[in-house]
């Protein structure tokens, strides 16, 4: 029989880059398609940002991290040089979305575009050390530094004053993006934003009475009884938990790793849908109705990570737990959101685990997640046979 890690690696290398290679290159105006029905067929030509920037990123992984395949270059080298010529402002800020030919479409609210540029150009210079990929890498990433405290600037809805919130999902971003962009930073500005970035986590946005991570939190740290400050999204918290696993790994902190073991297992707990099985996308903390109304779909995305989350948790740690939600995970996710026939995974499911949208990519889905999970899973269930064996299917 065939262990896990070999499954994730053929599902990748078959199914899923293919797909991507096959249908999301745009040849004519540069850059990538994002919005591919189920069987790849274009359904919109606009270009975002954050998408196109994770794309290159996935081409430049797979260059670097399995086969260095000439078409994974040139294809990530692609969507960089539609990035390098038409993303950015007059500022150096990353737009959201442009036209099929480069032309700006969305305002550059959205700091995560620069999360994701910045992190893709790092890794195209990996593979391809242009001095102008390091240079892009760098500034987009100081960029964001400066942005921090006020990321939408003056694209910020919010009255100032009243109710002023911080959101998890910089400081989760961070603390990924900062080993990205280790290669290409001095070790003091690592090491000091790996410090705030797992205070932040681990204890700012970490509520104590429940085990979980909010998604928002007053200024000072402290509980926002409102629709944003009750807001749990169980997948962030989960997909953060890997990345602190990771920094944990770099920090050599095996304590860190298995507390943060221990808020992704509470966090499954929590978000499983005990009726119908998968992961709820967001919850109250004190279990009132939410305001969004897409609360109680699955999403491929929150699935994937918790894969990745527990075989590191397992890999790392050999607790039993993990292995039990991979295995759950496992049979929920692969009976569900993988497209044998056309390839690729479905994004979005109802409650009942029903397809609800065939799309294969769209305005929050692309070459990312999925291909990102695969590799990550493949890795780790290997590293988890040899210690231990017990990975087999």
């Amino acid at each position: 029989m065939n262990n896990y890690s070999e499954i994730y690696e053929e599902e990748l290398m078959n199914n899923v880059i293919p797909f991507w290679m096959k249908h999301s290159k745009d040849e004519q105006d540069g850059g990538y398609f994002n919005c591919l029905d189920r069987a790849g067929n274009v359904f919109d030509t606009d270009k975002f940002m954050w998408l196109q920037a994770r794309e290159v990123w996935t081409f430049a992984t797979m260059y670097h991290e399995v086969e260095p395949k000439q078409e994974w270059l040139d294809m990530a080298r692609h969507g960089a040089d539609f990035l390098e010529k038409h993303g950015r402002d007059e500022e150096g800020n990353w737009y959201f979305a442009l036209n099929k030919q480069g032309q700006p479409l969305v305002q550059p609210y959205n700091i995560f575009s620069d999360c994701f540029a910045s992190m893709a150009f790092a890794a195209l210079y990996k593979i391809d050390p242009q001095e102008k990929y390091a240079a892009i890498a760098k500034t987009t990433f100081f960029n964001i530094l400066s942005r921090r405290d006020n990321p939408k600037g003056k694209y910020n809805k919010a009255f100032p004053g009243t109710r002023s919130l911080k959101n998890f999902a910089l400081p989760m971003i961070l603390s990924n993006l900062s080993l990205e962009m280790e290669h290409l930073l001095d070790k003091k500005v690592v090491d000091d934003l790996l410090r705030e970035v797992i205070h932040e986590v681990m204890e700012v946005f970490y509520h104590p009475e429940s085990g979980l991570i909010l998604e928002n939190v007053n200024l000072d740290g402290s509980f926002s009884d409102s629709f944003d400050g009750r807001l749990v999204n169980p997948g962030h918290i989960i997909e953060a938990m890997w990345f602190i696993m990771d920094l944990g790994t770099r920090l050599q902190d095996l304590a860190l790793i298995e507390k943060a073991t221990k808020i992704a297992l509470r966090t499954l707990d929590y978000g499983w849908d005990k009726e119908y099985g998968g992961i709820f996308y967001f919850m109250d903390i004190k279990g009132h109705p939410v305001q969004q109304l897409e609360w109680d779909q699955k999403l491929w995305w929150v699935h994937l990570e918790s894969l990745v989350c527990m075989a590191k948790g397992y890999a790392l740690t050999g607790n039993q737990d993990c292995l039990q939600w991979f295995e759950k995970l496992h049979d929920y996710s692969w009976n569900r959101f993988r497209d044998p026939e056309h390839g690729e995974w479905f994004g979005y499911l109802n409650r009942k685990g029903e397809v609800l949208l065939p799309l294969k990519g769209g305005k929050w889905k692309c070459a990312f997640h999925v291909p990102r999970a695969l590799l990550q899973i493949s890795k780790m269930m290997d590293v988890a046979q040899h210690h231990n064996g017990q990975f087999a299917t």
